[in-house]
């Protein structure tokens, strides 16, 4: 094992490893989540690292490939799921897939970008990885800084813009019905009406995904300073 993460739950005795607070979980807008614990492990045959994510109350076992994007091959995942079906019977094993909604390869990409999780754990040279968390966080904030000016332009824009839109639209096709009958024209405005509104409509939803995924990478930054400091606090 190579560090641990607690959600609601405690450990008798500490193990001499980085222990952290689940930090997605423990930031979330409700406490509707079970206790856990989330583990990072390394396989001693190929030296991939897993997160491997507990849940006892629901006899429930994950393997997150999003924390350890790039750090682990597909069969070496296989075979992990597979020692932990063999050890643990009783429990439901499964793979937590990557979330095109939550953006979830975007922010593992912009993670290993600028430091990766192997260096954060096993990392020699502590300060070229406090500079690339450094770097990583600084991403975070100009992540979120874009988005608040995406959401701002949605905000102030959008409304007249659409309801000019509509006037112009309205009027236009009016006096140019090119031979369409009423009904058509009218079908014609609706259609074009509600493709401007949805276009602005899927500006401000892509904005709202950039201010999540710069919530998720600043988090990471936060769990990899963590980690280091635990890393030297305990003197590895």
């Amino acid at each position: 094992m190579l560090a641990v993460k607690l959600y609601r739950l405690t450990l008798d005795p500490v193990p001499a490893i980085p222990t952290l607070p689940c930090l997605d979980h423990e930031a979330m807008l409700h406490e509707g989540v079970a206790p856990h614990l989330a583990v990072y492990i390394q396989d001693g045959s190929s030296g991939d690292i897993h997160e491997v994510v507990v849940v006892p109350s629901e006899h429930r076992i994950e393997e997150d490939i999003v924390s350890t994007w790039g750090e682990c091959s597909p069969d070496s995942r296989a075979r992990l799921l597979s020692v932990v079906r063999q050890r643990f019977p009783n429990y439901q094993a499964q793979e937590t897939k990557p979330s095109w909604w939550r953006g979830d390869r975007r922010v593992a990409t912009a993670c290993r970008a600028q430091v990766t999780l192997r260096d954060v754990l096993l990392g020699t040279d502590v300060a070229r990885v406090k500079n690339g968390i450094d770097r990583l966080q600084t991403i975070a904030m100009l992540m979120e800084k874009q988005s608040r000016a995406a959401s701002w332009g949605v905000r102030t824009v959008s409304g007249p813009f659409v309801a000019a839109g509509g006037v112009i639209v309205y009027f236009v096709f009016g006096a140019l019905s090119f031979g369409m009958s009423e009904s058509a024209v009218n079908i014609l405005r609706y259609l074009l009406i509600g493709l401007l509104g949805g276009w602005f409509l899927y500006y401000g939803v892509k904005a709202v995904q950039l201010t999540e995924m710069s919530n998720r990478v600043w988090k990471r930054t936060a769990e990899y300073n963590l980690i280091l400091s635990e890393r030297q606090r305990l003197g590895q």
